[in-house]
């Protein structure tokens, strides 16, 4: 079982006592015996509002990742109460200049068809960094929403 935390500590800047942004509060990942993976992604607005956001299938490594992104996508469309929905079109782990990089793509299916792409560099978990991958390529269009909401 791999558990992370996000490492920042730093509260995100806020808007009438709210904050701009979700933190990355907590990921969990779990490979059963039984082949399956299960990944749950957490994210915070402000003190006491968690959302939870699950997904999982079966594991490998390519797979392993798609579970870890769409966690992170459900647990935004939890957040926005549907307003936003998204479909994962792809996600892949590759090297770039002698590192590691998870590269996501994400379609936005409210307001037409938007694809929004996002990348973490990733050290040593990169099915955490399908999570960042994801908030990276929505951080925009959920920044939009929240100050909106």
């Amino acid at each position: 079982m791999t558990q992370s935390q996000s490492e920042s500590d730093a509260d995100a800047p806020s808007l009438n006592g709210k904050r701009e942004r979700l933190r990355f509060t907590d990921f969990r990942f779990r490979r059963a015996s039984d082949g399956r993976c299960t990944a749950e992604v957490e994210l915070e607005w402000v003190e006491g509002h968690k959302v939870r956001g699950t997904a999982s299938g079966q594991t490998s490594p390519t797979v392993d990742l798609r579970v870890a992104a769409e966690a992170s996508l459900r647990a935004i469309e939890t957040f926005s109460d549907s307003a936003l929905a998204f479909e994962l079109i792809g996600v892949k782990s590759i090297r770039v200049f002698d590192a590691n990089v998870v590269i996501v793509s994400v379609v936005n299916r409210h307001d037409g068809p938007q694809r929004l792409l996002g990348s973490c560099l990733v050290e040593d978990d990169p099915v955490r960094g399908a999570v960042i991958a994801v908030l990276n390529a929505t951080n925009r269009m959920l920044g939009n929403f929240i100050a909106t909401r």
